[in-house]
């Protein structure tokens, strides 16, 4: 299997002005443009994390405008992933916003 094709998953947590400035809602519709599953939450800490899953290809997509792009108001500082891995099936059945 070609490696867009591969599932996987990420975890991620984007840095900066992320919170109060619809990143939330602006992930999750990003994350279902490109057919992506997962979710996303702020943190106590001012963050923003949660986790991609979906086609390789996909996920990277959405590694870039995390890191980019975002929110129009938002000032992303830095995005760390970890915990990448392959999967056979998606965890999740849509991308939510986790309160």
């Amino acid at each position: 299997m070609a490696e867009q094709e591969q599932l996987i998953s990420v975890d991620y947590e984007v840095f900066g002005k992320v919170q109060g400035v619809f990143f939330r809602k602006y992930t999750q519709a990003e994350g279902k443009r490109l057919g992506l599953v997962g979710w996303v939450k702020n943190t106590e800490t001012g963050t923003v994390t949660g986790q991609l899953q979906g086609l390789t290809g996909k996920v990277r997509e959405m590694q870039v405008w995390l890191e980019k792009k975002g929110s129009p108001k938002s000032k992303i500082i830095k995005v760390q992933f970890q915990n990448e891995r392959n999967i056979l099936h998606l965890d999740h059945s849509s991308f939510n916003i986790c309160k």
